[in-house]
């Protein structure tokens, strides 16, 4: 296995943009105090009211159905280079949880041309870089490389593609890899324990209930001919999106691209990613994870909401503003309520993970300060939550929360990956190139009665309920771990 493997959620636009964010952190926190100025903010937003993401991206798909992006960058003499499959861990087979990010993992082992992990073995020795990550929707794999090297990067892609070789003796211990991943990752984790059981709370029909890395006793019974079988359905250029980003120029991609994925035989037709829908469900789901490892006790609470696929009109954004007002950043509501003014909480913030092929999610959450209970985070935030749909949302907090939204992509088009991920991810999950590229003008469209509609529509039902809990250790465990404490000082 390549070491630097790795599942991934969604990277939706609003992903994008919060890692901007966090780019600048350290410059906010070593500035003067920054005054919102409400009319600086609605000029502002209105000045770029005809901004494109990426407006010099160009496409283009062979005669084989491959999908392929093209988005030059010549400040730096790179590329970055991402294949995305139509397929990730809700397309998998009934029974076989984890074969999607299995496959991943496999994807490393060789081909009858290149054996023996040669892909990974070139690419570090031309200096470039290489990773790979599965979520719900799709699988990825990039090189970040010199330019010059971009056309051997088409072709390794291009042999694995149709080529892999998989046999018991590779099979077998990768597996155990993934297992041992898993335990460490989630079932040692307990905020990660907390998450996947929510998750199949939530999504009781709909296999995003699933945890991508799957379940420990289907992980167990994946072997060679799985793998195979999912390799042979879905990893064919009709099921694909070629991504490349950096100095390059179109003309001389396209050429590359008939010269290397052009050649592969369409090689199956996966069909429609027709999935379970998810019914409503009366009366109240909550689950509790309680252990000795908990370093802070939090509450979460989740809706199923409409995604950026799935959402009609401006309801995507406009539930992205409403996650921003209700508690993203320190002007938010939640924040400025229990931490700031109640005191109540060490944190508390608001989420929409709106980058899914199907419904999404919309998240709030909070950590109660010593003093505070998981009971009284529940009430601040039902407060907080029942105010805003009482009285509404200010056009102030509106606009504050476009402009920073905007800002933000504006400065995230400075990174040549996170663009080749953000159309990658958006079309491996049904939306469009224009509708990535005119996302800005969508925001700016917004009005407070949006967001108000929003709220109502999607915050009113029960919320998914998550208690993360410290569990004092029992005393035959505390006593042993005295005596080791004593033990350790002597």
């Amino acid at each position: 296995m390549n070491p630097q493997n790795c599942l991934s959620s969604s990277i939706s636009r609003r992903g994008l943009r919060r890692s901007c964010r966090l780019l600048l952190l350290p410059v906010f926190l070593i500035s003067a105090p920054i005054i919102f100025d409400y009319e600086q903010a609605k000029a502002d937003v209105t000045a770029v009211s005809d901004l494109v993401i990426a407006p010099n991206l160009e496409s283009f798909t062979l005669d084989n159905g491959l999908e392929v992006v093209v988005i030059p960058d010549r400040r730096a003499p790179v590329v970055t280079h991402m294949i995305w499959y139509k397929v990730g861990s809700a397309d998998e087979p009934e029974g076989q949880s984890g074969v999607a990010h299995f496959l991943e993992h496999l994807m490393f082992k060789g081909t009858t041309t290149y054996p023996d992990g040669a892909f990974s073995k070139m690419v570090a020795e031309r200096g470039g870089q290489e990773n790979a990550f599965t979520s719900a929707d799709y699988t990825a794999y990039f090189q970040r490389v010199s330019k010059d090297h971009l056309p051997l990067m088409m072709k390794l892609e291009a042999d694995r593609m149709e080529n892999l070789v998989l046999s018991d003796e590779v099979v077998a211990p990768e597996r155990d890899v993934v297992l041992e991943e898993r335990r460490m990752r989630v079932d040692s984790e307990p905020g990660s324990r907390l998450r996947e059981a929510m998750n199949a709370i939530t999504f009781v029909n709909h296999p995003y209930g699933s945890p991508v890395i799957g379940w420990q006793s289907e992980i167990e019974a994946l072997n060679k001919d799985s793998a195979i079988a999912f390799y042979d359905r879905f990893y064919t250029p009709n099921n694909a999106v070629v991504v490349i980003a950096g100095d390059v120029d179109v003309d001389k991609v396209r050429e590359l691209a008939a010269e290397t994925y052009g050649q592969i035989a369409r090689r199956a037709e996966p069909g429609a990613r027709v999935r379970p829908t998810e019914p409503p469900l009366a009366g109240e789901r909550r689950i509790a994870v309680s252990d000795p490892r908990v370093r802070q006790e939090s509450l979460s609470q989740t809706w199923i909401v409409p995604s950026q696929s799935t959402g009609s009109g401006t309801t995507p954004e406009a539930l992205d503003i409403l996650a921003y007002v209700l508690g993203e950043g320190p002007s938010s509501r939640l924040h400025k309520s229990l931490v700031l003014d109640k005191e109540a909480a060490i944190s508390a913030g608001a989420y929409y993970q709106g980058g899914a092929l199907d419904d999404g999610r919309f998240g709030l959450y909070a950590a109660p300060r010593p003093g505070h209970s998981l009971e009284d985070m529940e009430r601040l935030i039902a407060d907080e939550l029942a105010k805003l749909l009482e009285t509404g949302v200010s056009e102030e907090e509106v606009e504050r929360a476009k402009n920073s939204m905007i800002s933000s992509a504006i400065y995230a088009q400075d990174s040549q990956s996170g663009l080749a991920r953000l159309f990658g991810s958006a079309l491996t999950t049904g939306q469009t190139i224009e509708g990535v590229q005119s996302w800005p003008a969508q925001v700016i469209a917004v009005t407070p009665q949006d967001v108000e509609e929003a709220a109502r529509a999607y915050l009113t039902a029960k919320p998914v309920i998550g208690e993360l809990r410290l569990e004092a250790p029992s005393e035959p465990e505390a006593a042993q771990s005295d005596t080791k404490q004593l033990e350790d000082k002597s």
